[in-house]
């Protein structure tokens, strides 16, 4: 009989963005993985879910409130009850609390549950309602898991203290550095012409969903101010979501059309981050971003706000500048003062490829080994 993992998300592009790593890992152990999650694909450009052996398409939602939870918990119960599986992985808060009631049954038979945390809702600077709401239902639903995964050392220490399951820490969810890493002049050349830009270009990348909480209407208000000092700006935002409408009418508002470019969601960034002088990152919540590794890997510097998962990767003066999430003028100067040192810019970019060594997909492929085979 085969051995079978189920992973489980709210989403299946989450998957897809960030379980690479875990699936090679699984398959390199014998391991048949399996998928359950909603379908939201078409909305992700072409991303493909085509490395597992079989996937289910469940109505999860992310809202606590929505009445398709319930339907995924009866679908899922059915998918889990009859699946047999050694190990049932769960992520994302919706998807974890509904994969997690849905799978005690098979946990008493002997399955094991595990739950990776990709960055709780509650943390220190969160609002007081984040605490209220998120905080007792995730110690509430750690009893119902045999390993709790954090990614961030700040939820590895709060879980640590209050959580009754077994804690595991680990350094993300892996960047592959065959497709993360410098460059050579030329092929950075050739990866700007395909996007429109020249060699003259100063080249700022930021990428995310479209929403409120990446905050890219700071960058694009930033832009706004940079484009009198560094005429040959040019802002990428790579991403879709329900702002793009608000954030092009903004782009309008401050005339920076020139200036700052919306690519849309894009699944090749591999073909842009080595080319690019440096990575923003203006959110006000993070677990811990690959946008930044990514970054670092390909030996850049970084700009980014002050949150929990920036402030593990990023130290100040050292590989990146951080700055308040809403504070335009903090990232002005900080730009600027990139822009006029390249100097200091390649030594942040080596400082941040030497950091980022512990992220990569090897080395969390390792540490996922342990958790499995322990």
């Amino acid at each position: 009989m085969n051995k079978k993992v189920l992973l489980t998300a709210t989403v299946q592009s989450h998957i897809c963005q960030f379980h690479k790593p875990l699936v090679s890992m699984l398959h390199e152990h014998g391991y048949e993985v399996h998928v359950a999650a909603r379908d939201n694909l078409a909305e992700k450009n072409g991303l493909k879910l085509d490395f597992v052996e079989k996937v289910y398409d469940v109505p999860f939602a992310r809202s606590p409130k929505s009445t398709d939870n319930i339907r995924a918990y009866r679908q899922l119960k059915k998918i889990v009850d009859n699946g047999d599986y050694e190990v049932i992985h769960c992520n994302t808060p919706m998807g974890g609390i509904v994969t997690r009631l849905a799978s005690r049954k098979a946990r008493k038979k002997g399955s094991k549950v595990f739950y990776t945390a990709h960055g709780f809702h509650f943390y220190k600077g969160a609002p007081k309602k984040n605490w209220l709401t998120f905080y007792p239902i995730e110690l509430f639903m750690a009893r119902f898991c045999d390993t709790l995964i954090t990614i961030t050392k700040e939820d590895y220490r709060l879980a640590g203290k209050k959580f009754h399951t077994g804690i595991k820490h680990i350094h993300g969810v892996g960047v592959y550095t065959d497709r993360y890493h410098e460059v050579s002049d030329q092929e950075a050349m050739d990866m700007r012409v395909e996007e429109g830009l020249t060699s003259d270009d100063f080249v700022v990348l930021c990428t995310g969903e479209l929403n409120k909480n990446k905050n890219q209407k700071v960058l694009i208000e930033a832009a706004g101010k940079l484009k009198k000092n560094i005429p040959n700006l040019r802002v990428l935002l790579a991403g879709n979501g329900p702002l793009e409408d608000e954030l092009r009418e903004k782009i309008q508002e401050l005339n920076v059309e020139e200036h700052v470019k919306l690519l849309g969601y894009r699944t090749d960034l591999e073909k842009i981050t080595p080319a690019v002088d440096m990575v923003v990152s203006c959110s006000h919540r993070e677990g811990l971003p690959l946008n930044i590794l990514e970054a670092m890997l390909c030996k850049k510097a970084v700009v980014t706000s002050k949150n929990r998962g920036h402030n593990e990767l990023v130290l100040d003066g050292t590989t990146g500048h951080k700055v308040d999430a809403d504070d335009v003028n903090a990232y002005v100067e900080n730009i600027l003062y990139l822009y006029n040192n390249e100097e200091v810019r390649k030594k942040y970019g080596e400082n941040g490829y030497k950091k980022a060594q512990k992220y990569t997909a090897e080395a969390v492929g390792r540490e996922l080994e342990e958790i499995y085979t322990a």
